[in-house]
């Protein structure tokens, strides 16, 4: 056994079984065709080697991390090229992850840390694109003139810790920024629940105290950078102490979890406060999220100082008198079985194409790759059977604290008459009926409907800060 430090390109044919069910033949003729022509060539041009290959993808290693990098981007684009004329349900589509790391060379095989989290890497690459890790990125990053977006850190499985992870695409705009200066105000930390789950968390922002509750999908640093929720949330930091986190199962918290719940998701809203020294705050409740701040704020009167509920209900899908929802549970249910973990971007697209419906396409393309990110699609799965099945009216009226519900008029995801029956089953709430048809209102910040959000917002939460 010989141990050295190598870079180390992974490489999976995006699709594999769906194209060799089309056309076997077709496939395998034009992936050599593409490895004798170009992928073989360009490897051993910058000084790598192929360690060994699989059906759909390859495993090669280069001395430096630079000539790997330089290598996958020469060939993503070059295979963008070669294969624009055929179908776009047929073509051969790379992607590819780079790690640098200490790795061990074995009877002709690598293996290793360094090798696993190039794999991990890979999965989380857009076809046609790369991710590398955090350590690539700070060797190669002034040597190349095309854009690396930052998607913060990445849990993956079978890795313990968190990996920072850089995106290259073809054809991403040169002046691609992140919300640079925000993001360096936000430091992320970890709590333990009691069942030993660990919980990430971020606070960012001075003034009254807001703890936001989780909803569908959450990854604290990906939505801090991302043009969804990023401008939202640097908003409304500006008139609050903001803190945030990713519920069990997805984003930087723990993904392999034994219980995903309502009752454990209100333990790690307490874990959390307790973690961020939040004696009294606001709670801030997003779609299901909202039932989540109701019962917290029942259980914890004297914690809550006023419930902010956007777009939110106290009945899930499930648990609703319209006996088309159980029909169409099932159908979304199987959309997510089936099709979240599928390189296939037209799942998660009617997810995204509800939620957030005005979204212009830059918008629309970085809520689609969270989902693809936050979560795995088993983890999808348990989280929106978990959703669908919440019940929280008879606790709703039971709230004692202020409370201020605000519902777009035409939300394709709650309808607004679950907001209003919302409202009118806990004492003393205000209704606000906010223009437009997005669920996730705060993925379009400067809209004149997140504007009254954030105005009525941040006036509620001050009049009742203490």
């Amino acid at each position: 056994m010989e141990r050295r430090l190598a870079a180390v390109l992974v490489a999976d044919m995006t699709g594999y079984s769906r194209l060799m069910e089309q056309d076997e033949e077709d496939v395998l003729t034009r992936q050599k065709t593409h490895r004798r022509e170009l992928i073989d060539p360009e490897i051993a041009s910058r000084g790598g080697r192929i360690v060994k290959t699989t059906g759909d993808g390859m495993l090669a290693e280069f001395a430096s991390a630079q000539a790997a990098v330089r290598c996958a981007i020469d060939i993503q684009t070059a295979m963008a090229e070669r294969e624009s004329l055929s179908p776009m349900d047929r073509r051969i589509i790379y992607r590819v992850g780079i790690n640098l790391g200490d790795v061990i060379f074995d009877e002709g095989d690598v293996f290793g840390d360094g090798v696993n989290v190039a794999s991990r890497l890979q999965g989380l690459s857009e076809p046609g694109g790369l991710c590398i890790s955090d350590i690539v990125h700070q060797s190669v990053a002034d040597r190349f003139r095309e854009p690396f977006r930052d998607m913060g850190r990445q849990r993956v499985k079978n890795i313990s810790r968190p990996i920072r992870v850089w995106q290259w695409t073809p054809n991403a705009p040169a002046d691609v920024q992140d919300l640079a200066e925000a993001a360096l105000h936000q430091s992320v930390q970890f709590a333990m629940a009691p069942d030993g789950v660990q919980i990430a968390w971020a606070s960012v922002g001075e003034g009254p105290l807001v703890l936001k509750a989780p909803n569908w999908l959450n990854h604290i640093e990906y939505e801090w950078r991302s043009p969804v929720w990023g401008p939202a949330f640097a908003e409304l930091a500006r008139h609050c102490r903001l803190v945030r986190f990713d519920q069990r199962g997805n984003g930087l918290s723990d993904w392999e979890v034994d219980e995903i719940s309502q009752d454990a998701m209100i333990g790690d809203m307490a874990t959390v406060a307790r973690a961020a020294g939040l004696d009294r705050f606001a709670l801030l409740g997003i779609s299901q999220g909202c039932a989540f701040s109701i019962r917290y704020a029942v259980e914890n009167p004297e914690r809550v100082s006023c419930l902010v509920l956007l777009g939110g209900f106290v009945r899930g899908r499930l648990k609703r008198p319209d006996p088309e929802q159980k029909k169409l549970c099932e159908a979304l249910s199987l959309i997510i079985r089936d099709g979240w973990g599928s390189p296939n971007p037209v799942f998660r697209h009617f997810f995204t194409s509800n939620f957030i419906p005005d979204a212009p396409p830059e918008v629309a393309s970085s809520f689609d790759e969270l989902q693809r990110i936050a979560t795995s699609p088993t983890n999808a799965l348990r989280l929106w059977e978990m959703a669908i099945r919440l019940d929280v009216t008879e606790l709703a009226k039971q709230v004692r604290v202020p409370t201020l519900v605000l519902h777009c008029k035409g939300d394709r995801v709650v309808p607004l008459e679950e907001g209003r029956y919302m409202a009118r089953l806990i004492p003393g709430a205000s209704f606000i009926e906010l223009p437009g048809s997005n669920h996730s209102l705060l993925a379009l910040a400067g809209t004149p409907a997140f504007d009254q959000f954030l105005e009525e917002t941040t006036n509620f939460i001050a009049t009742h800060d203490c």
